[in-house]
């Protein structure tokens, strides 16, 4: 009764195709070039390897929601397939945290040899399978940094009473805080107005919210402080999974394997343009702060990890891939 009853939602939501058991329904918020054409390079896949058996159809740019909305529709049996920030996790896999504590990653290189690592994702991914989804892959989203209205971020000092945008993730907000900034948790799409109307003074993200999302319309100052590297995932529903044979499993394991790394082939030439725009287009100045103190103040949140046994295995997992 309750499976004809989702259903019905669903055709009463008038998803197309959504009576076609192999036609995937993968919906996704406003997006970077590179990550929409992964996510794209991602169904491509998957009919190229099931021969047409499974396709899959696109929802984009928040026509069924934002992120949370979409994957709680994911959770709910709603929605096959969506893309959302692993700080966003956190709130439904606290183990999804880890990705948020600052300073985590050394660089790409070592956010790319763990996040490519079994035993760093796996658990991680699966940790949400009694909630009706888990994760299938991740895409790079960059060094997440400070960027403001009009006042560059140099030091720890000038983060103090600032209001600040945060992804709704407790790591970020505790970051924040001790950084002496003032974080409020909303959605991407609630910043752009925010800051113009000064209930913000600034956020923290990669360089293409000043592009894609335009908020260098607003925001002149960005800070490469570079605090954190969280990367986006790729949720499917469990129901979803149960209804495909083992071979289409196998299938969209490796389409999605696959769009990972088509996606770190386009992704350095795209924040390059991103950077470029940003100063040409809109007029924003990048600034280049010494991140030692910013480390220094958030240092207490490591001695706090060590009591969250599943967060601090995460993270040991993740700095043993620091050097390789």
């Amino acid at each position: 009764m309750k499976k004809t009853l989702l259903w019905t939602s669903v055709s009463l939501l008038a998803f197309t195709g959504a009576a076609q058991a192999l036609e995937l329904r993968f919906a996704y918020a406003q997006n970077a070039t590179p990550t929409v054409e992964a996510m794209q390079k991602f169904g491509e896949l998957v009919a190229e390897k099931t021969d047409g058996e499974v396709t899959v159809t696109y929802f984009p740019d928040s026509q069924l929601g934002g992120e949370r909305e979409l994957l709680e529709m994911v959770q709910g049996g709603l929605l096959d397939i969506t893309k959302v920030s692993g700080g966003l996790m956190e709130s439904f896999s606290p183990v999804y945290g880890v990705f948020a504590m600052p300073y985590l990653f050394d660089g790409e290189e070592h956010f790319y040899a763990a996040m490519d690592s079994a035993d760093v994702t796996d658990p991680i991914y699966g940790s949400t399978r009694e909630q009706g989804m888990v994760a299938l892959t991740y895409y790079n989203s960059g060094a997440r940094s400070f960027y403001t209205k009009d006042k560059p971020i140099m030091s720890v000092e000038d983060l103090k009473g600032l209001k600040i945008r945060v992804l709704q993730s407790p790591t970020l907000i505790e970051m924040v805080e001790l950084l002496g900034g003032a974080p409020i948790a909303m959605s991407q799409a609630e910043v752009y107005t925010s800051i113009q109307q000064g209930v913000l003074d600034g956020a923290e993200n990669n360089e293409f919210a000043i592009t894609i999302a335009r908020h260098g319309e607003v925001a002149k100052e960005y800070s490469y402080d570079m605090h954190s590297r969280i990367p986006d995932v790729l949720m499917i529903s469990t129901a979803t999974l149960d209804k495909l044979t083992d071979d289409q499993r196998t299938a969209i394991q490796e389409a999605a394997a696959e769009s990972t790394e088509f996606h770190k082939s386009v992704w350095g030439a795209s924040v390059d343009a991103a950077r470029a725009q940003s100063q040409e287009e809109f007029g924003v100045n990048f600034n280049y702060p010494d991140v030692a103190q910013f480390q220094e103040a958030v240092a207490p949140m490591y001695e706090k990890l060590k009591a969250e046994p599943e967060k601090y295995a995460a993270y040991e997992a993740i700095r043993a891939h620091a050097e390789q």
